[in-house]
């Protein structure tokens, strides 16, 4: 032939040489050799300068507190590229890579000329390709302009391309471009996307065998896909093990080791933890790349799988849902809007977190803790549970008896319901929406209604969401804080979103004293949790809220479309997963919070007289039409200054309205010695800021002010 001449391989297998190879081999180094020269390098920069980014987006990530990964997102184009760098990379693996693509990364300057002779000797001899002479810097410009071809022309770019990237990158931003950007099969781009795909972990840890496979997978991504082509995938981790052992990188003990791993044979699935609150935030903001929030993982993952085990045991079309906070700081560790997010049947994609249900009687703390803030009564305070009707209006219990007279403790133990709306028709029910209101819960009443007395038993709207954040304020002493699943930035500021004061610290200490007496499910411990129970009309919605010394839980399970379950109630079907979910945030629980100073201790006995009984205006022995007892001064909301002119601490003077006889004072809850009959007094105030005055009488009527003592 014209040219050229036939020769055999050892083999027998004709071989052909020709002097065009040859030609185009020496004309390869030439080009290497030019490239380098410094007005080659200027001309190129001037004419053709390199790609540096890759085109098209990331996935856009969720991530969890400490940036370990939730949920990630297709880019637009479909793939799955998620960030990653040589740091988040298993160091054996770069070790195979380097050793097995480019041995000597670190010290060419983009193309390597050794490699190159070596590739076009080797090509120019058998008449085929048995080694490339592509670096990874050579890899990283093609992957750049994300263009495949493989002909001379495009080669010839690369090797200029791959300089110019020499000039302008690092030798780690190169690594990390390639490490992001290779292709592993299918829409997967990058080593981190591969290995969650074909390892279901991260590639900061891999085995040898599983670092081979992902060394071996760019150089034919399609033919070599693990989960179609299993047995080729194999042989070229194979291939990749005995080369780099024949270099020295690994021990030949160490290869046949790894070539005994299992290959995958299927793609797993990528993350999907938080997938609503993921969902959520990509959609608020899609040009986000990476959303951070403030989950933990590991409880995440945990309590999802809990979720899911618990609603198997209670039938098909249940869901539950989860909510984990920190009262500290607010921050939401876990959400779990249902218990499967991809089940048709429960209904999973509807973020149960955020649905407005029934909150059954998961109020009833907040009716008892406006009446031992306003002073008409103690946890110790007794009260009739019997039958009593308010206007049309006809509250029973749950178990259809009534218990005579009970403490208030006993009443909320029990969640007995006369004696929770005997006390909102006292304190008002509109009082108590403007509270919850003020705390920050959004409450939806039917038919634009105002409050009525049927709020108190789950006649309103709230959201698990809301409901945590009430709870978080109650473990707080009263005082609200915004829940939030977003890490802040430097500039925020954690006290915004903080609502009004739920309760004073002395009620709320109160409530959450007589809450942590509350029966726990069976073969839990009692004592370490205060939580409430809750059961909506028709069984339609099942709750638990509580919370230690460092966390609040809350707990919803039913099903998404209302319709009733039989049988279903907080206690049952809610608690259990509560003190569960408990058990996996911290096997231990921090205690709660001493009684602030001040707090009214004492039992029925003791108490003032007026705090031993509740005295409900239906009641025999009082006068409906007698006057109310009212503080005329000074009024709710006021600031007195009691310094003197020469610095000496003034009394308070305090006038009261209303009938005088055996009258009772409190200032923040305690007992005062002031002339029983006296409709005005002059109190010691020991101490400065908000102080709280109560004065009640025998027949129930009472009125508290608070004021800002300077």
């Amino acid at each position: 032939m014209t040219g050229g001449s036939a020769t055999s391989d050892k083999g027998g297998r004709p071989r052909r040489f020709s002097w065009l190879r040859l030609a185009l081999g020496a004309g390869a180094l030439v080009v290497v050799i030019a490239v380098g020269s410094a007005a080659t390098l200027w001309e190129l920069d001037r004419r053709h300068p390199p790609t540096l980014e890759p085109s098209g987006r990331s996935s856009v990530m969720v991530v969890d507190r400490a940036g370990t990964l939730l949920r990630p997102f297709t880019t637009p184009a479909g793939r799955w590229r998620l960030p990653v760098t040589s740091d988040d990379v298993d160091p054996r693996y770069l070790e195979l890579l380097l050793a097995y693509e480019d041995k000597r990364f670190h010290d060419h300057v983009g193309v390597d000329p050794w490699a190159m002779i070596r590739a076009a000797g080797q090509f120019l001899t058998t008449g085929q390709i048995v080694s490339g002479g592509s670096t990874l810097t050579m890899q990283t410009a093609r992957l750049l302009d994300d263009r495949h071809e493989r002909t001379l022309d495009r080669k010839l770019v690369e090797m200029a391309h791959a300089v110019q990237l020499e000039r302008r990158l690092s030798k780690d931003e190169i690594l990390d471009r390639y490490l992001a950007l290779a292709p592993f099969g299918g829409n997967l781009e990058g080593v981190r996307a591969a290995s969650l795909a074909y390892f279901g972990r991260e590639p900061a840890r891999l085995t040898l065998g599983q670092a081979a496979l992902l060394v071996a997978l760019p150089q034919a991504p399609e033919s070599r896909r693990p989960d179609r082509h299993p047995e080729r995938a194999r042989a070229a981790r194979d291939r990749v093990l005995d080369r780099v052992a024949e270099a020295g990188a690994i021990t030949r003990h160490e290869a046949e080791e790894a070539k005994r791993e299992r290959v995958p044979t299927a793609r797993r699935p990528v993350p999907m933890h938080a997938p609503h609150l993921a969902r959520r935030l990509v959609t608020t903001e899609p040009d986000v790349a990476i959303h951070q929030t403030t989950l933990d993982a590991r409880l995440q993952r945990e309590l999802e799988t809990l979720a899911g085990e618990w609603t198997a045991t209670l039938g098909p079309y249940l869901s539950a849902a989860i909510l984990v906070a920190d009262m500290e700081s607010g921050e939401i560790r876990a959400t779990v809007g249902s218990a499967d997010f991809l089940s048709t049947n429960r209904q999973g994609h509807i973020d149960m977190t955020r649905a407005v249900r029934s909150p059954g009687s998961t109020l009833k703390p907040f009716i008892y803790g406006l009446a031992f803030e306003g002073g008409i009564a103690h946890p110790e305070t007794l009260i009739e549970d019997r039958p009593i009707r308010f206007g049309d209006y006809r509250p029973e219990n749950f178990d259809d008896t009534f218990h005579g007279t009970v403490t208030i403790r006993e009443a909320l133990e029990a969640s007995l319901n006369v004696p929770a709306v005997a006390v909102l028709d006292a304190i008002g029910p509109n009082r108590l929406a403007v509270r919850l209101k003020g705390a920050g819960a959004t409450i939806r009443l039917p038919r634009i209604e105002a409050p009525s007395l049927a709020i108190g038993l789950g006649g309103l709207g709230l959201t698990l969401e809301d409901l945590a954040g009430l709870y978080t304020a109650l473990a707080r002493g009263g005082q609200p804080i915004a829940l939030r699943a977003v890490a802040m930035d430097e500039t925020s500021d954690p006290a915004a979103g903080t609502g009004e004061r739920l309760l004073d610290r002395r009620a709320a200490w109160l409530v959450a004293d007589v809450l942590r007496g509350t029966p726990p499910p069976e073969n839990a411990r009692g004592g370490e949790i205060a939580y409430k129970t809750g059961t909506s009309y028709g069984y339609r919605d099942a709750w638990a809220v509580g919370f230690d010394g460092k966390t609040v839980v809350a707990v919803w399970v039913g099903r998404p479309d209302a319709a009733p379950v039989p049988g279903l109630t907080g206690r049952t079907a809610a608690a259990p997963l509560l003190f569960d979910a408990f058990a996996r945030v911290s096997p231990v629980r921090r205690p709660l919070a001493a009684p602030p100073e001040g707090t009214l201790v004492a039992d029925t006995g003791t108490l003032p007289r007026p705090l031993r009984r509740f005295r409900d205006p239906r009641m025999p022995g009082r006068d409906p039409a007698r006057p109310g007892l009212t503080i005329a001064y000074p009024p709710d909301g006021a600031t007195v200054a009691l310094s003197g002119p020469d610095g000496s601490r003034q009394k308070l003077a305090v006038k009261v309205e209303g009938p005088a006889e055996r009258l009772v004072w409190l200032v923040d809850g305690r007992p005062i010695a002031v002339p029983a009959h006296r409709r005005g007094a002059q109190i010691d105030i020991a101490r400065l800021g908000d102080v709280r005055i109560t004065v009640l009488d025998p027949a129930g009527g009472s009125d508290s002010v608070t004021v800002t003592v300077e």
